[in-house]
């Protein structure tokens, strides 16, 4: 008898996630498809994970060629894909050493243990705190949830991973509170994504970055959402004229396969020794090649200009929307990280998209994000669009 089950209740996986009522079983550039042969526009990109689009061909070929060679071996050995991904990385940003893992809460874990280990090693024990913000994200593990900033996410796990204050974001006064002698790194989102696509002001984090460089105290970037030319650029901190200690990143470094990595500078970067951190299945072959592939076709063709392009066109006319509509009262984010602060709840909107034959996502009670693919095409925003125009018409007449 075959072992093989069809169709398996959805009751035998644990309720973890509030689900939409769609399965997907395809995908392709910018479309999913349902079991159903139902084709969707997919502007959730995966959560800012699937940035060249669904199965990008230049992803599966290298994933291919893997695939016959091998799957895996452990870290005691040299892993040449690994070693190549992490000089593309650092070769095109401002570290020096990766750390590979597998996800982007495991990246901010070995963040957060990164910036404890370098104040021991430079003499500071009584720095033990790690400076985040409030309506931060950094994931669910034990630490990265205490280090998020959202009580919602907290709610239920006392006592929470000590060693964590949370500041005001883009708020002057926060500044100040940075430096109170127990602080070893700050921990920052140059966009907030999950807390609701908000962006960090200019001159807020270039005042951060001095004051962290005066005090060395570690300024560590959650690039995870914004990374991998999310934002217009392979990396956003590279838009701030900044160069923080440490970066972490996920999502679109594997355009879906599972892969984290986290970033450093060398004097930080060696605080890591033998023994100290490290991941059965972090940077393995299969991973790390489709890295040096997402990141090799970013680099190679011109799709991050015309991210820039695309998007600047995009909120232009979410800009001239906004200004018909009172229902949208901002436009936030940068590049293909948008986020649309609504008078109604996103929920409305998003299922209202869907079945439209078009996938958006929230980022809070009343916030509509947008993250197209990478490789979007003017038609297809165009098409876009116009499904906003009609699904904002008829919310507005139906409230009214």
């Amino acid at each position: 008898m075959s072992n093989t089950v069809i169709n398996q209740p959805a009751h035998s996986v644990m309720h973890t996630y509030q689900r939409f009522p769609l399965t997907i079983v395809k995908g392709k550039g910018s479309y999913v498809w349902n079991e159903k042969g139902d084709k969707f526009l997919d502007y959730t990109s995966g959560i800012a994970t699937c940035n060249l689009g669904h199965v990008p061909e230049t992803v599966h070929q290298k994933l291919s060629n893997q695939l016959n060679q091998l799957w895996h071996c452990s870290n005691l050995y040299e892993i040449p894909s690994q070693n190549e991904l992490a000089a593309l990385l650092t070769n095109n940003s401002c570290y020096d050493q990766v750390f590979f893992c597998n996800s982007g809460a495991e990246a901010n874990e070995a963040a957060i243990k990164l910036a404890k280990k370098y104040a021991k090693d430079k003499g500071h024990p009584e720095r033990t705190e790690i400076v985040t913000f409030h309506q931060s994200f950094h994931g669910r593990t034990g630490s990265t949830m205490a280090a998020t900033g959202q009580e919602k996410i907290h709610q239920g796990f006392s006592p929470l991973t000590s060693g964590f204050r949370y500041l005001s974001y883009n708020d002057e006064a926060s500044l100040e509170q940075v430096d109170n002698g127990t602080t070893t790194a700050v921990l920052l989102e140059l966009i907030q994504g999950e807390g609701g696509v908000n962006k960090a002001e200019q001159a807020w984090v270039e005042k951060l970055s001095v004051i962290c460089k005066e005090a060395d105290i570690l300024l560590m970037v959650d690039e995870v959402q914004t990374g991998i030319g999310r934002t217009g650029t392979l990396f956003a901190y590279e838009q701030y004229g900044i160069e923080p200690d440490v970066m972490t990143l996920a999502k679109g470094l594997g355009s879906g396969f599972p892969i984290g990595a986290m970033l450093a500078k060398e004097q930080v970067a060696n605080t890591f020794q033998p023994g100290t951190h490290g991941s059965t299945f972090g940077g393995n072959p299969l991973s790390t090649s489709a890295g040096i592939a997402t990141i090799e076709t970013l680099l190679d063709e011109e799709i991050l200009h015309q991210v820039k392009s695309n998007s600047n066109w995009l909120q232009d006319e979410l800009e001239a929307l906004r200004l018909k509509h009172e229902m949208i009262q901002d436009i936030r984010g940068l590049g293909f990280l948008i986020g649309l602060e609504l008078t109604v709840e996103a929920a409305t909107l998003i299922e209202a998209f869907r079945e439209k034959g078009v996938l958006v996502l929230s980022a809070g009670t009343n916030v509509l994000r947008i993250l197209p693919p990478l490789t979007t095409t003017k038609e297809e925003l165009e098409n876009f669009l116009q499904i906003f125009k009609e699904i904002i018409t008829e919310a507005e007449g139906i409230a009214s």
